[in-house]
């Protein structure tokens, strides 16, 4: 890949307490670096900032040191909002993601060869190799609700498998409805032209939502699985797991809200209301079980 196409490129990540995570993270991403790449990370309040500056200075990354927790949307408008105007391209990826090699030249390539696409995601794999449903039909209130009863108790019920295209051929190129936000490269114009990630999602769904908001402006999100990158886990959130739950399930909420506005639709808000925070409330109580 030609050198001039990554210098138009940036990757904005997000930090939480993941000093670890991010050093491998811009370890994998070094070599693109070399071809111009530059990386700008968001970090929402890290114990450790003295060792994140370090990581960020010797790993030749611009860090923004935020004086609040903005959340994973927030911090990426605020790290996307500061780039350089040249920067067409934005490689927006959790910190515990480690790029494979010709990864990010391979979603480079495939968003420069189509105007009409607004974002394109990698193959995710999981630790152990196995590949990640990272580029997923929008959940409708059918398959969502589904998913969310059943989920856990029947992983492989209609309604998950549907969300999750389980029977997708996870090595075949396809339009999605969204991509995960785990990785994946946005046109600025097109990010920007929506006021990029809606920040009243905290954590989770904001990147459904995207998904949802590219379709609806005529944007295609596109799976590459040519590109490939290994997700490692969501280390930021584990230790505040109960806070997650609940910004999970408002989260949902607000995304099937959004999606489902109309006046006449009100019930049917009122009842995911009522069914989300019921599990939640269901969930919670599992999870301090002795």
């Amino acid at each position: 890949m030609a050198t001039h196409k990554l210098e138009h490129v940036a990757v904005a990540t997000v930090t939480y307490n993941s000093n670890d995570q991010v050093d491998a993270f811009l370890a994998s991403a070094a070599d693109d670096q070399r071809h111009g790449l530059s990386v700008v990370i968001a970090d929402n309040g890290s114990v450790d900032r003295e060792r994140l500056r370090t990581i960020a200075s010797e790993r030749s990354a611009r860090l923004l040191e935020l004086d609040s927790n903005l959340g994973y949307g927030g911090a990426l408008n605020v790290a996307i909002a500061g780039l350089d105007p040249q920067i067409g391209f934005i490689l927006i990826s959790n910190p515990d993601v480690e790029l494979r090699s010709g990864a990010v030249a391979a979603l480079v390539e495939a968003l420069e060869s189509d105007e009409g696409i607004g974002a394109v995601g990698p193959k995710v794999l999981n630790a152990d190799g196995t590949p990640y449903p990272s580029a997923r039909t929008l959940p409708s209130l059918r398959t969502g609700v589904g998913h969310a009863l059943f989920s856990r108790v029947w992983p492989a019920n209609p309604w998950s498998r549907r969300y999750r295209l389980a029977t997708a051929d996870p090595d075949v190129r396809r339009e999605a409805g969204w991509l995960s936000g785990s990785c994946l490269l946005v046109r600025r114009s097109a990010f920007e032209s929506l006021g990029g990630f809606d920040d009243g999602f905290f954590m989770y769904f904001e990147d459904v939502d995207l998904g949802y908001r590219l379709g609806k402006a005529g944007w295609t999100n596109v799976y590459l699985p040519t590109a490939t990158v290994m997700h490692t886990g969501a280390h930021s959130t584990t230790s505040e797991s109960e806070r997650m739950l609940q910004a999970h399930h408002d989260s949902a909420y607000r995304y099937l809200s959004k999606k489902y506005d109309a006046p006449y639709l009100a019930p049917v808000r009122w009842g995911l209301r009522i069914g989300l925070n019921a599990r939640y409330r269901l969930l919670r109580r599992r999870a301090t079980r002795p």
